[in-house]
Parts: structure tokens; sequence; C-alpha cells
């Protein structure tokens, strides 16, 4: 079985990051502010710490590429809440130090290398916070090309039809293999495969819950366009792909708004999501229709905007999407 050492360590990581996160979610610490204003959690911190630890330790000449860095749990008046966060991850490995912690979670901040990991600790931060989905995304990349990604969905139904049928989601999937569904609860697993339909009347939308990521008046058009009848889902973070790669939703797209037309998407928000969706029997390219290329640095900056479907529909969205937009 090709990266058998790979899967088996990410899958052990972001187990252990995603138990850290519902841990601190239950708790309900109050979030921090970034530089650029954008929210972060205690638990973005604890999920990039341990998920670094253990590829540190299994793969030490591997570059890893993650969206957080320990400068803001070093400042003065964050003491306490840093110290509070090695508590939780000392319940994990008991014998890391702060020093320690503050390494792993800066080992994250690589560059791009022949070979390199790329990690989002929590993408949907505010869907985190807010107890909606989130998703700990984590992908390996050789030579720009996906070779492994899994995708941690603790709040993500294990049936999206039974709302008894528990939480919690790992998606793995390995080039030319396939995607599994592993379940958080009980690790019972079982193959994710996209929906194979075309019909207008079954087809569905899936976007995110901040209307700010993608025009939605461009995305109402594409679903006319495509004849869908159905609301679009909403939800937090890259389980959107595994929404579309379990047959939940047919199609996600990333159309940048007017007044951000030169957005330039982080590689972290979409290389895990793609390969899962890509070997659930899904299509991911840009809004012209070009392969998502991840050897340019931490900004997919040859690419413009995200279209993500079950692969049957594509064709038909790119005719929108490239020829409008």
């Amino acid at each position: 079985m090709v990266y058998e050492k790979e899967r088996q360590t990410a899958i052990a990581a972001v187990t252990a990051a995603a138990k850290l996160c519902e841990t601190i979610r239950r708790k309900k610490s109050q979030p921090l502010t970034k530089e650029d204003t954008s929210p972060v959690t205690i638990a973005d911190f604890g999920a990039q710490a341990i998920i670094c630890q253990a590829l540190g330790e299994n793969f030490p000449e591997d570059a890893i590429i993650g969206e957080e860095d320990a400068s803001i749990l070093q400042q003065s008046d964050r003491q306490e809440v840093f110290s509070g966060l090695v508590g939780l991850i000392q319940d994990i490995l008991p014998h890391s130090t702060p020093d320690d912690i503050l390494h792993w979670i800066d080992r994250g901040n690589g560059k791009i290398a022949p070979r390199y990991w790329t990690l989002d600790p929590i993408d949907g931060t505010k869907g985190f916070i807010r107890g909606d989905q989130y998703a700990i995304a984590l992908a390996l990349v050789e030579n720009g090309d996906l070779k492994l990604g899994i995708l941690g969905c603790p709040a993500l139904p294990l049936d999206p039809t039974d709302a008894n049928s528990g939480k919690g989601l790992i998606f793995l999937a390995v080039r030319g293999e396939g995607t599994q569904m592993l379940s958080l609860e009980d690790n019972t697993s079982q193959t994710a495969k996209v929906n194979g339909t075309n019909d207008p009347q079954t087809l569905r939308l899936i976007t995110s819950v901040e209307a700010g990521h993608s025009d939605r008046n461009k995305q109402e058009a594409l679903m006319t366009a495509l004849g869908m009848t159905s609301p679009p889902l909403r939800m937090d973070s890259q389980a959107k792909y595994a929404a579309v790669a379990r047959g939940e939703a047919d199609l996600y797209s990333r159309i940048p708004p007017k007044d951000r037309r030169d957005k330039q998407e982080n590689i972290w928000d979409h290389a895990a999501g793609a390969i899962v969706l890509e070997e659930a029997g899904g299509r991911v390219t840009d809004l012209d229709g070009k392969p998502l290329d991840f050897s340019l640095g931490e900004k997919l900056t040859a690419n413009r905007g995200i279209l993500a479907s079950n692969g049957i529909i594509h064709d038909r969205a790119l005719e929108f999407t490239h020829k409008k937009n």
C-alpha cells in the first residue's frame, strides 16, 4: 500500500487534533484576534502543534506550510492563554514543554519544496466558534501534485439524512486509491462516492456561510444556468468538499466578489478538500477549467477562483464560469 506511513501518521495526528479541538470547543474559550482582524482560537494553535509534532517526528525532512505562527501566543498579554494551551497539549503529549509547543507551531512556517505538507489546523474558525462545521485539513504535495489528503470533520453527521447517527468523520484520500470515510466514534470505514446524477431537480449547490467568500449573485446565476431548483446548502470550511465527495451536494464554487476580483486562494484552504473530492469521483479546477497549481507558493497564483463538482456537471458549469466571470 503506497504512502502507508504517511497515511497512518496523518490519521493519528488529525484524530488527536480533533479530540483536542472538541475539548476546547466545549470549554467555550474566547477567540483571539490576528493582525488582519480575523479570529483565531487556541484550538488552531493546538491542532497545528500536534500535527506538526507528528510530521516532524516521522518525516523530519519534509517542509510544512501551515496557516498559523506562534507569535501571537508570545505576546505578554497572552501568557495565561498560552499556559492553558500547554496544559491541554500535555494531556496528549505528556513530556512536551512550552518551548517544544512553540517550536512545533512554527514548524508550520515552511516553504514550497519538491515534497511538502500543507495544513489548515482549523479551516472555518468562525464555524468552530459558532458551534457549526469546521475541518482540520492536511495534504501531502509532491512536485506540485496532490498525493494524500485528510479532512477531519468532528461536527459532520455520520449520516446526513439521520440526525441521530452521531458526529465525527475523517475523510482520507490517497491518489489512485479512492476516498474513505472513517468514523471518529468507532473507526469504522466506508467508501465515499459522489452523486452520479445530472438531474437538475436533485442537484444541489453548497456554499460558504460567510457571504464575502464568493459572489452570491453569480452563484445564483450559475444555479439557474444548470437548472438547479433546490436552495443551496450553507456550510463552513472544507467540509463542503467532503459533502460533495459523499453525495450530500453536487457543486461548490468560489467566484471572487466584485470588490475582490484579484483575490488569490490559500493552498491550505483547498489542497486536502480537492484530493478528497477527486478521489471520490469528482472534479476540481479553477473557474477557467485549469487544474489547481500547488507548486508556486502559499497562494494559488495561477488560478482564478474554484469550481468543484460531482464531475458529471463540471463542463456545463465551466461554460458559465469561464465565459461570464
